[in-house]
């Protein structure tokens, strides 16, 4: 079942990041996803490196929601730069 709830959070957050995101991000299902859980995930190692979460507990919602539309910004980053 935990496998089940990272997967129903990452598409939540990942969602809601690209939503508050200005643009146009070509991103499917599974990259939507993988956004979620790798924003999830960075918030939870920022926030136990700043003291914030304890080792094993999961990052906040909001804090997810950030570190993913950071994602967002540095993979347009990425995909503009090497189109030019």
């Amino acid at each position: 079942m935990g496998i089940l709830w990272t997967i129903v959070l990452g598409l939540v957050i990942g969602i809601v990041a690209k939503l508050l995101h200005p643009g146009k991000e070509n991103m499917g299902f599974v990259a939507t996803v993988l956004l979620g859980i790798a924003g999830s995930f960075g918030a939870g190692l920022i926030g136990q490196f700043l003291g914030w979460y304890k080792a094993g507990e999961g990052a906040g919602f909001i804090a997810s929601v950030i570190v993913a539309i950071i994602l967002l910004v540095v993979y347009g980053k990425i995909r503009g730069g090497s189109s030019s």
